[in-house]
């Protein structure tokens, strides 16, 4: 295999046999997304060190999972999934841990100065997310693959094995219920 990034159909097929069990397969995968799964975790997650450990545990999970990757959805769609998920649960554990720490050790605003727009919309969204997870679960999923992962519906409906309306139905309720969850000061 060669140092290049492969083609998106040589992926496919390179997903394929790592998922039949093909080792080397499996290694040319791993080099080929570490930078895609570096670039999904860095977009939900506030931090770079956070970003890369979700990063390294998207990689984990495609390397002892990728068996249960059937072909039904592409799969740079699955590893978009995989990589949310991924990127969600960490932020969790990194909010579980704050919480568990001295409340003298937090500070008790984020500094204006050294806090971006981007990155405090990012934790915005993420604890809508969280939010909305807790009374609908269904509607998480979706809504990250579209305005996160900017994934089209049709990929969304395949990956997600549920029809299209009802994909875009959940991505509507969802935006609908997180808009007032997030901040707007302007």
């Amino acid at each position: 295999m060669s140092l290049s990034t492969p083609e998106p159909a040589d992926l496919e097929e390179l997903a394929a046999r790592a998922a039949a069990g093909d080792r080397e397969a499996l290694e040319d995968v791993l080099a080929a997304v570490q930078p895609r799964v570096r670039r999904i975790c860095g977009r939900m997650l506030l931090h770079p060190q956070d970003a890369e450990e979700a990063a390294q545990d998207v990689l984990l999970l495609v390397a002892t999972k990728i068996n249960q990757f059937d072909g039904r959805s592409k799969f740079t769609t699955w590893l978009h999934a995989v990589a949310s998920n991924s990127a969600r649960s960490t932020y969790r554990s990194l909010k579980r841990r704050a919480a568990e720490r001295p409340t003298d050790e937090l500070p008790v605003h984020a500094d204006p100065r050294t806090t971006s727009v981007i990155a405090g919309s990012r934790l915005d969204l993420l604890e809508a997310l969280e939010v909305l997870g807790a009374s609908h679960p269904e509607l998480v999923e979706p809504l990250v693959l579209r305005d996160v992962q900017e994934l089209d519906y049709n990929e969304i409906s395949r990956l997600l094995d549920t029809p299209l309306g009802t994909i875009k139905s959940r991505i509507h309720q969802a935006r609908k219920a997180v808009r007032p969850l997030l901040r707007t000061e302007g």
